[in-house]
């Protein structure tokens, strides 16, 4: 394992500095807390300056990050993709499915950053692996800082004609709250709409669908993952490590203590389909690797573990036996890909930018716990069910 590098403890707080959103950033109400009561979120990244760093790091890492368009939301911000390294082996990290899940974004460029350097541990990692990475893949929702994106089910219609008939997803959201206006701006969630088939073609018999079936790629942005997943596929042979980055709620515990949860992680997003559970996926069942998604997330969890009884050890994991083939998750997990899910504690609206810096360092320490054992290999050692002893994530009583 490579040594503890400065970015663990101090990147996270210099650059997060730079990241400042831009005048328009709203603050949140946080549900449960008094109406007078709001949380800044200018801490945060928004579009507008993720393009600004995005382009400053790759200027200075002197070629070493590149970094380019790769699709547009709805609304046509652009998606980016960043790459580093020129080993075999691919990481592909995302963050922002989501829009209210931000830390990810953050943690990413501190990442790139690092890796854009002359350090000697980021010139071994980079002969080593490709990462790849795709921070805020759903612009639109970003800067809504919402979860769904901005896009109404007459679009998709005009886009898939073939849908005419059919009735709206099940993933799309037109409620109104004290929260959240999507009466007035209607949207998905981009994270039910993959399909492990990435091939794919919209069916108008396949909606409303549900969460246990998979989805359609009706939204620009989950297209944009898509194609930037079979692109590396087609180029390397497969992916070998995905990773989403995620946000839940504020106050889960660690199971059989008090500790409140840094973040929860997780293997599993679909029935394994060597199983009679998982006899749906069947055709999948040779690209499946199961116990190698478990051991990357024993690396994750072994990560935050050498810090003692720093809070960043309080990890848990996501409640087990899903079924979400519609997910990013799932959908590469079927297509060969060691899978690991974040879900970092508190959406903007819960904490704003509060706790932003010691969550965004939590983030980025999990994350090298892939990186570093994926380059030096001590991620394949890992007995995968190390992964079954890890605490689960339990409700506050």
């Amino acid at each position: 394992m490579f040594k503890r590098r400065m970015v663990y403890t101090l990147g996270a707080l210099v650059l997060s500095a730079s990241l400042t959103a831009p005048s328009f950033a709203s603050a949140n109400t946080s549900p449960g807390t008094p109406d007078q009561q709001t949380f800044s979120v200018e801490g945060f990244i928004y579009h507008a300056e993720l393009t600004r760093k995005l382009h400053q790091i790759a200027t200075s890492s002197q070629g070493k990050v590149k970094v380019e368009t790769v699709g547009h939301s709805n609304r046509n911000r652009e998606i980016y993709k960043a790459t580093v390294g020129t080993g075999e082996k691919v990481v592909m990290i995302q963050s922002e499915i989501h829009g209210n899940e931000k830390t990810g974004t953050n943690a990413i460029l501190n990442i790139l950053q690092f890796m854009g350097s002359n350090s000697p541990d980021a010139e071994k990692i980079r002969s080593e692996i490709t990462l790849v990475v795709l921070p805020m893949i759903n612009p639109d929702a970003s800067e809504l800082d919402r979860r769904g994106n901005d896009m109404n089910w007459n679009e998709v219609v005009s886009k898939f004609p073939q849908l005419t008939t059919a009735k709206p997803s099940w993933n799309y959201y037109t409620y109104k709250n004290e929260t959240y206006d999507y009466a007035s701006k209607p949207g998905f969630d981009v994270n039910r709409d993959f399909n492990p088939d990435l091939s794919y073609v919209p069916k108008a018999s396949d909606f409303p669908g549900k969460s246990s079936t998979a989805g359609w790629y009706i939204t620009p942005e989950s297209q944009t993952v898509r194609d930037v997943y079979k692109d590396l596929v087609k180029e390397f042979g497969k992916v070998e490590a995905f990773i989403d980055l995620h946000h839940q709620a504020p106050y889960y515990e660690v199971d059989g203590t008090d500790d409140l949860v840094t973040f929860s992680i997780s293997a599993q997003f679909v029935p394994n389909p060597k199983t009679t559970e998982g006899a749906a996926y069947a055709q999948y069942a040779d690209k499946y690797d199961y116990d190698y998604s478990r051991q990357l997330n024993v690396a994750v969890y072994d990560a935050m573990q050498e810090q003692g009884n720093s809070p960043f050890g309080n990890i848990s994991l996501y409640p087990q036996n899903q079924n979400l083939p519609g997910t990013a998750l799932g959908s590469f997990a079927l297509n060969g890909s060691g899978t690991v899910l974040f879900e970092v504690r508190g959406q903007t609206q819960s904490f704003g930018q509060k706790k932003k810096g010691q969550l965004v360092k939590a983030v980025e320490r999990g994350l090298y716990g892939v990186i570093d054992g994926v380059t030096d290999g001590s991620v394949y050692t890992i007995d995968p069910e190390k992964y079954e002893s890890i605490p689960l994530t339990e409700g506050r009583q």
